[in-house]
């Protein structure tokens, strides 16, 4: 929209109701609409829009004084606050993308290593925003994307239909993996029977809809009880690090 326009609008709009349209864009766009004239960025400036948005992307932080670690002393004005809080939690998705970098050289990511991704997103406390801003992205590893999305449904308990529509808005939701999985051989008549080798491809939609259920089940119980282990890959490796020991092992 040109800025001839947006001066149009602003001299027809009330204060309150300028800040209301601002309040539903992404900050992005409330950056740039702050350029489009004095009206504008000072209303993109003031305090009252920063601490809606700070609260928005960071509901389960207290923003209170005192000193707890789980609050934000407010010392600053709202527009200060967010920026720290942004570049905090970069630092820390910056960490686990690294970790899950370095651990996942072979294209894939043996489940360990995968709960202990998810754990320390918990640990720092990363919002569903956080996820979609740093996690989310087309170009990294689909195995961060993974882990992002378990963290959404599991940690965050939030409903799978959002999730589906955060990785439809990021452009990641065809990308694929692979899951191989292997079950403690039952007992017959006295004797052990081969363990069960079970490996599934799919998308990450189909982890958000019944059509991957089983898959995200695995992934969450993880090497526990009647699974042996638990190997995650991307479904464009050619081979997977175990493919060539047998899919079956007798004891």
């Amino acid at each position: 929209m040109k800025q001839t326009e947006m001066r149009n609008i602003q001299s027809s709009l009330p204060f309150d109701i300028a800040l209301k349209i601002a309040s539903h864009l992404e900050v992005l766009d409330v950056c740039a609409l702050g350029c489009c004239s004095r009206f504008w960025s000072e209303l993109c400036r003031s305090d009252c829009l920063w601490e809606f948005l700070t609260k928005e992307r960071w509901p389960s932080v207290s923003f209170i004084s005192d000193f707890s670690p789980c609050s934000v002393p407010v010392i600053k004005g709202w527009r200060e606050i967010y920026i720290k809080m942004h570049r905090e939690m970069a630092g820390k998705a910056t960490t686990v993308i690294e970790f899950v970098e370095h651990r996942s050289l072979s294209q894939s990511l043996e489940i360990g290593d995968y709960n202990k991704a998810i754990q320390d997103l918990w640990l720092m406390r990363l919002a569903f925003k956080d996820i979609q801003m740093f996690l989310f992205k087309p170009n990294l590893n689909v195995l961060l994307n993974l882990v992002g999305l378990h963290y959404c449904i599991f940690c965050l308990k939030l409903p799978a239909r959002n999730v589906m529509d955060a990785l439809l808005s990021c452009k990641i939701s065809e990308r694929e993996v692979c899951v191989n999985w292997w079950k403690l051989g039952r007992w017959f008549y006295g004797f052990r029977m081969r363990d069960e080798s079970h490996s599934r491809k799919v998308s990450l939609t189909d982890l958000t809809t019944d059509k991957g259920e089983d898959v995200l089940g695995v992934l969450q119980r993880g090497a526990i009880h009647e699974v042996l282990r638990v190997e995650i890959f991307i479904s464009n490796a050619t081979t997977s690090p175990w493919s060539s020991q047998s899919s079956h092992r007798q004891y």
